[in-house]
């Protein structure tokens, strides 16, 4: 089935995973800040408890902190905020009542005794400035010995989570590396103590993230009570995950080079993991790039006496130059499937500017198998800027600003889980599919509010409600050709005002079938061509799917052509065909409102056309990654392209000269103007994080704008693994660091689209379910966000506020989310 009534216990399991395993009953909660000017110490919850809790996903747990009130203080509460709160409200109320935490090895969590007995918890705060910490003060009440046996709870989930594999293998020694030794005295949380008292600093460059390595004094540890053993040590040797190493890897010996393309010094830095942080590891070294044989390139980071790091040039390294810190940011794989996250950081711009062009052009080199410089100088710039954060010259940052505060605002507020109700327990019902086909594509309705989800032989139709939810409406449960062989369509396309879905069937490539949906069978077989086959397809125009327009166009790998359904025989029209000799081999194709064609292929080329059948008005040239995915803005403004690990955002509005306001589509460029490139990646860092999380490369699934017929497109969906990423155009456009927001899944994500006529509700499909996600889920990239938003979900549903239990959310859905189970 598509959308379960069981979801929420596929996800988060049944109340029992949310148990508590140890909690201290009564202390403070409190925010210090000693490096900060928002303000020293801030006291978050008078009276708290703090408990360590399961959740559903193995080897995670959270720190919980939750306020207490005293008996009648909640009910008190509740009269004040009004009885007609609706869900939204409550949900925010639950937010000011509870933080949690992903126990995680970043929080550098930490016990210490004082003078006078107290014990002191203390962690990072991971969303704030460098050097914020969280602190429960227990109670005089709470015994040394449940300290310690919270202390120890936490190692052993730390452990859990880190190594994935039971704490019950733990030994000692294993535990003793979540004992943060170098971290500085925990601050007095109170606002009396100034700052100044402390001797712990931070070292920064020029506002980046970078830091020096951890210089302060170590500290003892507190007195305590013994600690209690790990449960038990291994007798015997067991297979298990190799443990994540956080520090750098060792470098490899340089093969010999053919020729040296860049040699430039420069500081190295390196992504800790912990810290979140850019870490200086050596102040002068040399970066060199290097041919080391046919279209192979190496780069070596060495100084003197230390070979730092090396790794073949490909675009797997995610180069990000940024000139506003003259920095260079890339990535590293080992054999074992570990990622890393380095920094290069340049003396001036010119030192920069010619590691860039050594750089990129061994890497267009190794991608193309040309030489760098028998290609244009436009090309060659254009290849370059594709590779730097750009601000094109239109954009206004003051209006971004505007805009970023009604962000802001859609982002904290409502519920964080579209899975969420009070009163719908009794319709939960087990969920196990009963075949083994998962989700694999969606086509959204223009015409009508409904998409169509393809899952194996079976389509699944979903109504969009007028709250914003997906309604299982039916279940085609055997897509047949007309003569009744059974088949799972590989592309589908909505046509002739959504009434017909266009189906391709994996093995015939010349051939694609007509769905009747309001019969829900297909009714015709159009062979296009003998010889011609269809790679895809799309519409006449990008609305055409809303009118009676009959035809729409194909590609081969190397021809464009026109398919009308109306004539005789073979449906391609030979008068609207365009064939290459050479083999560009095409591989995806979009079209605007006015009916302009753009056609990329896996060379990593994109043509733009007014019209068929004539030479394309504008070529823009390959970066070399193949181009998996293609959309276009409505006015033909933005072209849209999706690689592997990155997009392409190319800006086809002509600015000077007799072309001025004109689009590539409609005149070409001049013979020294190219079109502005902008590449959109995640930032090395992330992709570090995400790949450590997953075991996986990023892998992005066909980007979309947002689109809709009087609609601004300003946002743009995509997936990789488990997680939707949307990138805000505007933020794109103005060189924001990170314009992008994420939310994570327990599965990966098969398909994704915007809901047609809006940016603020996306249409997800899992293996085994299909979501409408409201925008304001999505958060931005942090470690725990990252880690799962599954996880931050939990917290609205689990633990016993004084005054009774609160019902366990995530563990329902709302009824408009449920459907019945099509199979």
């Amino acid at each position: 089935m598509f959308v379960l009534r069981g979801a929420a216990k596929l996800l988060f399991g049944s109340g029992n995973n949310q148990e508590t395993l140890v909690e201290l009953p009564q202390g403070q909660l409190y925010l210090v800040r000693p490096l900060s000017p928002k303000g020293y110490s801030e006291l978050l919850f008078k009276d708290a408890s703090a408990r360590i809790r399961r959740t559903a996903q193995d080897f995670q747990y959270q720190l919980v902190v939750q306020r207490v009130y005293e008996e009648g203080e909640a009910e008190l509460l509740a009269e004040e905020e009004g009885e007609d709160a609706d869900i939204d409200a409550d949900i925010l109320a639950a937010e000011r009542d509870e933080k949690t935490f992903l126990l995680d090895e970043a929080l550098h969590f930490r016990v210490e005794q004082r003078e006078g007995g107290d014990h002191v918890l203390a962690w990072r705060d991971l969303s704030g400035d460098v050097g914020d910490v969280y602190e429960f003060v227990c109670d005089t009440t709470i015994s040394s010995s449940l300290v310690d046996q919270f202390e120890l709870a936490a190692k052993q989930c730390q452990y859990e989570r880190k190594h994935r594999k039971p704490n019950t293998l733990a030994t000692e020694e294993d535990l003793q590396q979540f004992e943060f030794f170098d971290e500085p005295p925990i601050p007095q949380a109170s606002p009396i103590h100034s700052p100044a008292l402390l001797t712990w600093s931070i070292d920064s460059i020029d506002a980046m993230p970078l830091h020096s390595a951890n210089t302060s004094v170590k500290r003892e540890k507190a007195a305590a009570g013994p600690s209690t053993p790990a449960k038990s040590t291994p007798v015997k040797s067991t297979p298990v995950k190799k443990e994540r190493n956080y520090s750098p890897p060792k470098a490899t010996v340089p093969p010999e080079a053919r020729e040296v393309m860049a040699a430039e010094k420069g500081e190295l830095h390196f992504y800790d993991f912990p810290s979140g942080a850019f870490v200086l590891q050596a102040d002068s070294v040399t970066a060199t790039v290097s041919e080391i044989g046919n279209w192979k390139y190496w780069l070596q980071v060495s100084t003197p006496d230390r070979e730092w790091l090396g790794l073949p040039i490909s675009s797997e390294i995610n180069p990000v130059f940024n000139p506003e810190y003259l920095s260079f940011i890339f990535n590293q794989f080992t054999d074992d499937g570990s990622a890393y996250s380095w920094l290069l950081r340049f003396k001036d711009q010119p030192t920069l500017d010619r590691f860039q062009e050594g750089l990129t052009s061994a890497l267009w080199e190794q991608q193309n198998e040309m030489k760098w410089a028998k290609i244009k100088e436009t090309e060659q710039n254009y290849v370059l800027d594709a590779f730097n954060d750009l601000v094109l010259e239109d954009q206004h940052p003051e209006e971004e600003e505007e805009e970023e505060e009604d962000f802001e605002d859609a982002e904290d507020g409502g519920p964080q889980s579209e899975h969420y109700d009070t009163d719908e327990e009794d319709d939960d019902v087990e969920y196990k599919p009963k075949d083994t086909d998962t989700n694999k594509s969606i086509a959204v309705g223009y015409k009508h509010d409904r998409s169509f989800v393809v899952r194996g032989s079976k389509i699944g139709v979903f109504k969009h409600t007028p709250s914003n939810h997906l309604e299982f409406s039916t279940n085609i449960s055997k897509v047949e050709t007309p003569k009744g062989e059974l088949f799972s369509p590989t592309k589908v396309m909505l046509h002739n005002e959504d009434r017909n879905l266009v189906l391709q069937k994996d093995g015939d490539p010349n051939k694609l079938y007509r769905m009747d949906l309001e019969y829900g069978k297909v009714v015709d077989e159009w062979k296009v061509h003998d010889d011609i086959p269809v790679v895809t397809f799309a519409p006449e125009n990008k609305f055409a799917q809303m009118t009676h327009e009959p035809t729409f166009l194909g590609i081969s790998r190397n021809a464009l052509y026109r398919i009308d359904p109306r004539v005789s025989g073979a449906k391609l029209v030979d008068s609207q065909l365009k064939q290459y000799a050479s083999k560009n081999d095409f591989s995806a194709l979009a079209t605007t409102e006015k009916g302009y064609i753009a056609v990329a292929s896996n060379k990593g080329d994109i043509r733009l056309f007014d019209r068929l059948g004539i030479n394309a008005k504008t070529h823009i040239p390959a970066l070399g990654e193949p181009i998996l995915g293609l959309d276009v803005s409505a006015d033909g403004r933005w072209v849209l392209a999706t690689c592997r690990n990155y997009l392409l955002l190319v800006d086809a509005l002509q600015r000077g000269g007799k072309n001025d306001g004109k689009l590539g589509f409609e005149k070409s460029f001049a013979a020294d103007s190219k079109p502005q490139p902008r590449r959109l990646a995640l930032t090395p860092e992330h992709v570090a994080q995400f790949t450590h999380e997953t075991g996986k490369p990023v892998n992005f699934t066909p980007a979309k704008f947002n689109t809709g017929t009087g609609t601004e497109e300003t946002s743009i969906i995509t997936a990789t693994g488990p997680y939707i990423i949307e990138w805000n155009l505007k933020k794109v456009l103005t060189g924001r660091k990170t314009p992008y927001l994420i939310k994570r899944y327990t599965d990966d994500v098969k398909a994704d689209d915007f809901k047609f006529g809006t940016d603020k509700n996306v249409i997800v499909a899992l293996p085994h379910e299909v979501n409408m996600v409201d925008h304001t889920r999505l958060k931005r990239p942090t470690r725990e966000s990252i880690a799962g938003d599954f996880l931050d979900a939990a917290r609205r549903g689990s633990g016993n506020r004084v005054g009774g239990p609160r019902t366990p959310a995530v563990q329902r859905l709302r009824r408009e989310d449920m459907v019945n189970s099509p199979y």
